[in-house]
């Protein structure tokens, strides 16, 4: 699994013209699926962007949470996280998870955080979007199987 987390002032994903998941002050969430992952995987990764300190206290140190700062989610998702540069000039996704098991963890991944987030909007999956952001900071954090 990878996650490409944005700290935004603002968010927001369209598809075909039509806003279908808006947030303010929050995480803006790039989920990626490998051929591997399972719901224990993602409940690791959703634990660990839950407690991630990358809001600013009063004193302007990154010491606090999503929910210290009553923040909101945008869950997107985004096989191409998997993309393998290595060869060529074409990547190669052959390790990004089936379709079918990548929705399956991702929509997994949108209840669970519903549980403790009180605003978790989403993508589509699969369908062309436009992504749109104000980054804060600007603040990006990559997790992945290599720091976690």
């Amino acid at each position: 699994m990878k996650l490409l987390i944005q700290r935004v002032n603002h968010a927001e994903v369209k598809v075909d013209g039509e806003t279908i998941g808006s947030i303010g002050k929050g995480l803006l969430v790039f989920v990626g699926v490998g051929q591997n992952d399972t719901r224990e995987i993602a409940d690791k990764y959703l634990k660990k962007l839950l407690g991630l300190r990358i809001f600013e206290d009063e004193a302007g140190k990154t010491n606090l949470s999503l929910s210290d700062v009553n923040g909101e989610l945008l869950m997107v998702s985004q096989f191409t996280l998997y993309a393998n540069c290595k060869k060529g000039n074409r990547p190669s996704f052959i390790e990004a998870g089936s379709p079918d098991k990548a929705n399956e963890l991702y929509e997994y991944m949108i209840a669970e955080a519903r549980k403790s987030v009180p605003k978790v909007e989403h993508g589509s999956f699969g369908a062309d979007m436009k992504v749109s952001l104000e980054n804060d900071g600007p603040f990006t954090v990559i997790l992945d199987e290599a720091i976690m």
